[in-house]
C-alpha cells in the first residue's frame, strides 16, 4: 500500500529541508566532519560527520551531491546537500586525497596515495568502476572542461599524469616542479597550474603540448591553486608563509600577496567569482577573501586543521524522505498562500528523497511543500 509523506520547507528536521544558495564544503581532518558555510552569512549552516581524516571535497556540477575523501579509513563519504547528511560511503584505495567530479557530473576521480592510483567511480551506482594507475603519490586531481582529460599530480615523482577520460589510461607523464600538491585547470581548458611544495612554485602546463611553458615563484610550500571562473587570476596557497600569491595569468606574474590564517591549505572561488574561500589548516579556521579588492573580508571558524575547500550552488529548496524501510516510487510539490510568484522549479528522486530544486534563484520559493510517495 502506497503512502505520502509530505514535508513542509519549515520542517524542524534539518535532514528534511534545505534552502537554495551559494555554499563553501571544508573537510575537516581531525574533526572527521564536513562544515557548510553559507555564502551569503558566512556562518556555519551545517557540520556533517564523515568518515576518518577527511582531506579533499568536491560537489557535483548540479550542486546537489558532495564526496568527501577519507584518508585513514580509505572511503568516499557521499553527501546529499539538501539534507546535510551522509547517504552512502564508497570504499575506494588506502590513503585517498584529492576528489574531483567530471563535468558532466557521471564520474568522479579520486587519488589514493597507498597503492599509487585513481579511483574512477560512477557516481549513479556510488561504486568504483575501474582503477587507473598513475605515478608515485597521488595527491591533486582536475579535469579539463570538456572532460576528456583529467591531470594527476604525483608528489613523490614530481610529475603530472595525464589521463585520457574515455579509455581510463595515462597518455603522457609531464615533469613539473618539486612536490606537486594541488592542480586546477583555466575554465577554458588551455591552462593547467600545478603547486609544487618542494620548489615554491607554480607550474603552467600548456594543455595542448601538456608541456610546462613557465614557472611562477610564490612563498613558502604552496599547497593549492584555484583559477577565477574568469580565467584572469590563479590564487596559491602558501602553507609556512600564513598567506595567498595572486597570480596574473596573462602574464603569469605574483601580482600581490594576501596574509590569511595559519597553515593555508586549500582553496576555492565562489561560483561567481567575487570571493575566494581559503581553508586555514593551523587556526581552524576560513578565510573569506574579496577577489575585488584582494582582503579578508571575515574568518569563519570551521572544525579542526580543515583541508580541502569546495564551492557550489546548491539548487535544493526542499526535500522529503521516505521512512526507514520504504522505496521512493515518486513524489512532487505543491505551493500555497498569499500572493506568491509562480514557482520556477523541478522536482525529481535522489535516492530514498524526492528533491525540489530551485531552476531561478531569483523566484520566492516560500511556502513550497514537497512530497515523496513511498512503498514499504
Amino acid at each position: 500500500m502506497l503512502g505520502v509523506v509530505a514535508l513542509p520547507v519549515t520542517a524542524a528536521a534539518p535532514a528534511q529541508a534545505a534552502t537554495s544558495g551559494t555554499f563553501a564544503y571544508v573537510a575537516n581532518a581531525s574533526s572527521n566532519t564536513v562544515s557548510v558555510i553559507n555564502a551569503a552569512t558566512n556562518t556555519v549552516t551545517a557540520t556533517i560527520p564523515v568518515g576518518s581524516g577527511p582531506i579533499g571535497v568536491a560537489v557535483s556540477p548540479d550542486g546537489t551531491t558532495a564526496y568527501a575523501t577519507n584518508g585513514n579509513v580509505n572511503t568516499v563519504s557521499v553527501i546529499n546537500t539538501a539534507t546535510n547528511t551522509v547517504t552512502a560511503t564508497i570504499t575506494v584505495g588506502s590513503n585517498p586525497n584529492g576528489v574531483a567530479f567530471s563535468p558532466d557530473g557521471t564520474r568522479a576521480y579520486v587519488t589514493n596515495d597507498g597503492p599509487h592510483n585513481v579511483s574512477v567511480i560512477n557516481t549513479a551506482t556510488n561504486t568504483v568502476t575501474t582503477t587507473i594507475p598513475v605515478g608515485n603519490g597521488p595527491i591533486g586531481v582536475a579535469f579539463t572542461p570538456d572532460g576528456t582529460t583529467a591531470y594527476v599530480t604525483n608528489f613523490i615523482d614530481n610529475t603530472v599524469s595525464v589521463i585520457n577520460t574515455a579509455t581510463s589510461t595515462v597518455t603522457t607523464t609531464i615533469p613539473v616542479g618539486t612536490g606537486p600538491i594541488g592542480v586546477t585547470v583555466s575554465p577554458d581548458g588551455t591552462t593547467a597550474y600545478t603547486a609544487n611544495q618542494n620548489s615554491n612554485n607554480v607550474s603552467v602546463i600548456n594543455t595542448a603540448t601538456n608541456t610546462v611553458t613557465t614557472t611562477i615563484p610564490v612563498n613558502t610550500r604552496p599547497q593549492t591553486v584555484a583559477v577565477s571562473p574568469d580565467g584572469t587570476t590563479a590564487y596559491a596557497t602558501n602553507l609556512l608563509s600564513n598567506n595567498v600569491s595572486v597570480i596574473n595569468t596573462a602574464t603569469n606574474t605574483v601580482t600581490t600577496t594576501i596574509p590569511v590564517g595559519a597553515n593555508p591549505n586549500g582553496v576555492a572561488f565562489s561560483p561567481g567569482g567575487t570571493r575566494v574561500y581559503v581553508a586555514d589548516e593551523g587556526s581552524s579556521s576560513v578565510s573569506v577573501i574579496d577577489a575585488t579588492t584582494n582582503s579578508v573580508i571575515t574568518t569563519v571558524p570551521a572544525g579542526t586543521n580543515p583541508f580541502g575547500v569546495a564551492t557550489a550552488r546548491v539548487p535544493v529548496v526542499a526535500a522529503a524522505t521516505c521512512p526507514t524501510g520504504h522505496v521512493i516510487t515518486g513524489g512532487g510539490y505543491q505551493q500555497s498562500g498569499g500572493a506568491v510568484p509562480p514557482v520556477e522549479t523541478t522536482s525529481r528522486p535522489v535516492g530514498n528523497t524526492w528533491q525540489v530544486l530551485a531552476d531561478n534563484q531569483s523566484t520566492n520559493y516560500t511556502n513550497i511543500t514537497p512530497y515523496a510517495v513511498c512503498a514499504p
